[in-house]
């Protein structure tokens, strides 16, 4: 495992992290199944395998990254040697002392190496440091390694969006409580 640096990000790495690979490579998803009788309302969803993998887009607009960053309360550029490898943005939103995990990429060269374990870390750590209650990371159906890692770093399954994406993707939510 690389020498991981997680700090603030600054201005100089917004150009070279707009040009990493957001896009992940998956062999299984979250298929969702909906049933609706009288009275009743009924969701599951089953990790299910591919028959081969697929490349997932990235859910958000690749041009507006950076005017959605300026929104951001606080994000992390994950650094090997003088290198930015991964970011992490952050966003407190609503009354109920939450903040939610809006980006959390690795380049696809660093991936499987730690990296964005070490910036979800970061991330919590910063939460906790302003008394927040809870950590929302949401996560696309189809990327079953970013629902691997929540699950893999203490997040429960908390809920989800039909065609909450641009793309129409289904969004998977999953929380952490704080200490």
């Amino acid at each position: 495992m690389p020498d991981i640096q997680i700090r603030p990000t600054v201005a100089n790495d917004l150009a070279r992290l707009m040009g990493f690979d957001h896009s992940i490579i998956s062999d299984s998803v979250w298929q969702l199944e909906f049933r609706r009788d009288t009275g009743q309302v009924s969701t599951t969803f089953r990790e299910v395998r591919l028959p081969r993998s697929i490349q997932v887009a990235y859910p958000h607009n690749h041009f507006s990254l950076a005017d959605d960053w300026i929104k951001r309360s606080m994000m992390y550029t994950a650094m090997v040697k003088s290198d930015p490898v991964g970011y992490i943005s952050l966003l407190e939103r609503g009354t109920a002392s939450t903040v939610w995990v809006m980006d959390l990429v690795t380049d696809a060269s660093n991936r499987r190496k730690g990296v964005a374990s070490a910036l979800l870390a970061a991330g919590q750590s910063w939460a906790e440091s302003r008394a927040h209650q809870r950590l929302i990371l949401e996560a696309q159906s189809k990327n079953v390694p970013a629902i691997r890692l929540a699950q893999k770093s203490g997040f429960e399954f908390c809920g989800y969006n039909d065609q909450y994406y641009l793309n129409k993707d289904v969004a998977l939510f999953f929380a952490k409580v704080l200490k």
